[in-house]
């Protein structure tokens, strides 16, 4: 009987161990931007970019390491060259971003990410952008070289956040249609009759509605998704995240819908930057010229943050700029690219300027 009482214990604090690791920076624990912005603060360059920098700042340890049981998954492609790592948006998954990815892959090592929440990652009692770009953050740390990080939507919110905070970590930064400010949670952003109001918490509840013991096929999921997701793209890639157990044929979601639902608030926000945070670093924003995510008002900020902002806006897309104009984009995130990495290359050959003192 004591042994089975002593497992019963030890399984007991396995499971409460892992929902503590999950539960990340309660109520009253610092943020994770302390050690990043006193490094930045203290170098007396001025700069947050540039190769001689982030060398230098890139070392040293972090107030939150990040468990095994924390990280998220990840799948690279192409076994050399600078690193390039992709975020995804909301209801989205890292193998979205593929076909860009292989197409990158031969002169890149290219990483795709999934999100906590989604794909194959953890789910976790909460949403905090903070908490995400830290989790990234710890991917990045992996890679041995500053990376130039590329976020989509939610993914977008996530770079912007780590780049703010964690500058050394990154190369150079592409936003693709999201700027950095708050979102409605409902409505519109423009006086535009014909704006489209957000239409994501009626995704969640359309997905959350599907009775998924009595669902036989995936086509059954795109009929009933289609009231309330007319457009087939954006159903084909929702349904993406609806997957089937070899097994015993049950369905599933990816997508922790019930706490994406709750927290969708969180989700539109933008959290406010670190006092007098900037990233001097690269940057390309792509946005769709459908599309009302970023508006000519946004641009302030956008500069305000991010001051060598080049903005490109994608005809003929919306939100999707990648799927909608997959050629468009990759050609013109392939131009960034080889521009950054030649005034890199540019650098190594310059002298680091010496530190003070």
């Amino acid at each position: 009987m004591l042994p089975l009482v002593l497992a019963r214990l030890v399984v007991a604090r396995l499971v409460v161990a892992r929902l503590v690791v999950l539960r990340r920076r309660r109520p009253g624990m610092p943020p994770p931007v302390s050690r990043a912005t006193v490094r930045r603060e203290s170098d007396g360059s001025g700069e947050a970019g540039g190769v001689c920098g982030a060398r230098d700042r890139a070392e040293g340890s972090h107030d939150h390491p990040v468990s095994e049981d924390e990280r998220l998954a990840a799948r690279t492609l192409g076994d050399a060259g600078p690193p390039v790592v992709f975020v995804h948006g909301l209801f989205g998954q890292g193998k979205n971003w593929t076909t860009i990815a292989r197409a990158l892959a031969d002169g890149h090592r290219v990483t795709l990410l999934d999100l906590p929440n989604h794909g194959h990652s953890p789910w976790t009692d909460r949403v905090d952008y903070l908490d995400m770009a830290e989790l990234v953050a710890a991917e990045l740390e992996r890679l041995g070289a500053p990376a130039t990080l590329v976020g989509h939507s939610m993914g977008g919110k996530v770079a912007m956040q780590l780049a703010l905070r964690r500058p050394e970590l990154l190369r150079a930064l592409v936003v693709v249609d999201i700027a950095p400010v708050p979102y409605p949670p409902s409505g519109v952003r423009t006086d535009e009759p014909d704006e489209e109001a957000s239409p994501f918490g009626e995704y969640i509840a359309a997905m959350r509605a599907i009775d998924l013991a009595a669902l036989r096929t995936r086509q059954e999921a795109d009929e009933a998704l289609r009231p309330a997701v007319p457009s087939r793209m954006v159903r084909s890639f929702l349904l993406q995240s609806l997957v089937r157990d070899a097994e015993d044929g049950s369905w599933r979601w990816r997508l922790n819908l019930e706490l994406l639902e709750r927290d969708l608030g969180e989700l539109r926000d933008f959290p406010e930057p670190p006092p007098g945070a900037t990233y001097e670093g690269p940057v390309l924003w792509v946005a769709g010229a459908n599309s009302t995510y970023v508006l000519p008002e946004d641009r302030a900020r956008m500069d305000a943050l991010f001051p060598a902002t080049r903005l490109v806006r994608v005809k003929n897309a919306g939100h999707w700029v990648h799927s909608e104009q997959p050629e468009v984009f990759l050609g013109t995130v392939r131009r960034f690219l080889d521009e950054v990495e030649r005034e890199d290359a540019g650098a190594e050959g310059r002298p680091c300027r010496a530190e003070p003192g």
